[in-house]
């Protein structure tokens, strides 16, 4: 039986491996890729269908684009609402788990504003003070 256990607690850490408790190393290992901050980015605007999101100036690749928002799906940030069902379409909005990125890609966006010359701020509106 502990044999059992152990080996279903090694496969579940294969699965999802820890660096660290470190929040900040935690949080990077679910959303610190080249593009899941940029999905969110977009999906803070409302709802977006695949084509939307694949027409972002970043021109992320169809696989990975769908890779990540599989990813993100299952890690409760997105979620996926059938708009067709043939051929099956989605549409992709935020949970509220995943709004909460909000605020961090807010001061990563106003940061790059303040120390990167000729950018631009590229995401929604500034944020209403009470979601700060």
């Amino acid at each position: 039986m502990a044999t059992k256990t152990s080996r279903r607690h090694r496969s579940r850490s294969a699965a999802h491996p820890r660096r660290s408790s470190c929040a900040v190393a935690c949080t990077l290992d679910l959303v610190g890729d080249r593009w899941s901050l940029l999905l969110v980015r977009d999906l803070l605007g409302g709802r977006k269908r695949f084509g939307e999101l694949l027409a972002a100036p970043e021109a992320i690749p169809t696989n990975i684009l769908a890779e990540r928002l599989d990813r993100l799906e299952q890690q409760l940030l997105v979620r996926r609402i059938p708009y067709s069902s043939h051929p099956p379409r989605f549409e992709y909005e935020l949970t509220s788990k995943g709004r909460e990125l909000g605020r961090p890609v807010g001061a990563i966006a106003e940061w790059g504003l303040r120390h990167i010359a000729g950018t631009t701020r590229t995401l929604w509106p500034k944020l209403d003070p009470s979601e700060r």
